[in-house]
């Protein structure tokens, strides 16, 4: 840890640009992070009081690429980091409680060490994360301590590049950093943050999010046994193609839409258990296939189509890690294309059914698939329902797409992303 102001001015001078570059690339905008990292430390400073040592960490947001909504039947998924972030600025106190405020955000959250038990009353909320990771660590055996933080979040809320996820990834990175020795890998993050978003926040969430933010690059993770996922990096390298990733932000808040994710995971679950199973992965592909007039009949149609979304989901993320393997790019791309359309047919996650006057997605894909055509690729990104879609674009087209969807969705609503190589990481 450096003092404060230290740490301000160093970072103003330049000494961490090369970090800055390594995080958001060389066209990163140094200067921006600069200034962005610099507020933050003087933010924690009006907020903790000045003088005190400090730390400043980061930890990405993720798209997912391939495997929409299987992590949560212990499928297979591909997922990259990308170079939207959160970041902390954090110091150890002597308080046996963490307190932690959000940069646009009013109020303090502040959680008692001494109790780690879930609270009802802190359902939904920034303090039951905070409480649920530090007691995943000590269901790991780790230490746990005090600690105040501010947070500068660069990551789309309720968007569906994983806000919930980066966050849970980052106090777990600031409690590994600070109180372990850094003794945990990024899987067991993952699960840490995955067991308080779904015990303590309320949150039916798989464990892609998490893992991605936690690891950094472009993954895939096999869920097949959810305690051991199996992560390998996945060689993508959009640049050398003239490629793109885009996502564009419909400004379809999804934070309110836990049941309909919830929903998903449930019926999904209830097909699996037709076959005397817990999920969809220990259920034989042919097995299904052969008794779908009897699923219909036990879990309903819509389950039955989204079980469906399930099986051809994850040979669909095998396909496009062995496409991208032999640098077959256009292959890569029609599997992309093939997974946005299975998540709108059969998974229909596009939209809210209780809300179809609110299109903004299926817009987007739709806009998409008459400017990029075969050029690309598109597809709903993360949860669904509202939020973010992604696009793969070629160079010649960016800059006529990223102008119409702007000009449909709003000034601020198109981001150019980098994969970014590394997940949580202690920055200054």
């Amino acid at each position: 840890m450096t003092q404060a102001s230290r740490l301000s001015c160093e970072i103003m001078a330049g000494k961490y640009d090369y970090v800055f570059s390594s995080l958001y690339g060389p066209g990163g905008d140094a200067a921006r992070q600069r200034e962005r990292y610099a507020r933050a430390i003087g933010a924690f400073g009006e907020s903790y009081g000045p003088g005190r040592r400090v730390s400043v960490y980061s930890v990405p947001g993720r798209v997912e690429l391939c495997g929409n909504h299987t992590d949560h039947n212990n499928g297979i998924v591909m997922a990259a980091a990308v170079d939207l972030d959160i970041i902390a600025v954090a110091s150890k106190s002597c308080r046996d409680e963490i307190r932690l405020r959000s940069k646009g955000f009013s109020g303090e959250h502040a959680v008692s060490l001494s109790t780690l038990q879930p609270r009802d009353s802190e359902a939904g909320s920034p303090s039951a994360i905070i409480r649920g990771v530090a007691q995943g660590f000590c269901a790991y055996g780790g230490r746990i301590g005090g600690f105040d933080a501010y947070v500068d979040s660069d990551v789309l809320k309720g968007s569906g590049l994983s806000s919930s996820a980066a966050f849970e990834v980052c106090v777990g990175t600031v409690l590994n950093e600070e109180f372990n020795g850094r003794r945990f890998d990024a899987v067991t993050l993952g699960i840490i943050g995955q067991f308080a978003e779904n015990r303590y926040f309320g949150k039916p969430s798989g464990l892609m999010d998490q893992v991605t933010c936690a690891s950094g690059g472009a993954i895939s993770i096999d869920l097949k046994d959810p305690s051991a996922p199996v992560v390998e990096k996945v060689p993508l390298d959009l640049a050398s193609y003239g490629m793109n990733l885009v996502v564009t932000d419909t400004k379809g808040d999804h934070s309110g839409l836990t049941d309909e994710y919830a929903a998903i995971r449930g019926e999904m679950e209830s097909v699996a258990r037709y076959f005397g199973k817990p999920c969809l992965r220990e259920v034989p592909y042919d097995d299904f296939l052969g008794a779908v007039a009897r699923v219909r009949d036990a879990a309903g149609d819509r389950a039955t189509l989204r079980a469906l979304h399930f099986f051809e989901e994850c040979g669909r993320v095998r396909e496009a890690i062995d496409a991208l393997g032999r640098g077959d790019m256009r292959g890569f791309l029609s599997i992309i294309a093939e997974s946005g359309n299975s998540s709108f047919e059969y998974n229909q996650n596009a939209y809210s059914a209780r809300d179809s006057g609110h299109q903004g997605i299926p817009v987007a894909l739709a806009l998409s698939q008459v400017t990029l055509r075969e050029r690309g690729a598109w597809r709903l990104q993360g949860g669904g329902f509202a939020g973010t879609i992604q696009a793969f674009v070629p160079d010649d087209l960016l800059d006529g797409y990223r102008a119409l969807m702007r000009s449909v969705f709003g000034d601020d609503a198109c981001h150019t992303l980098q994969v970014r190589a590394s997940g949580g990481v202690k920055v200054c």
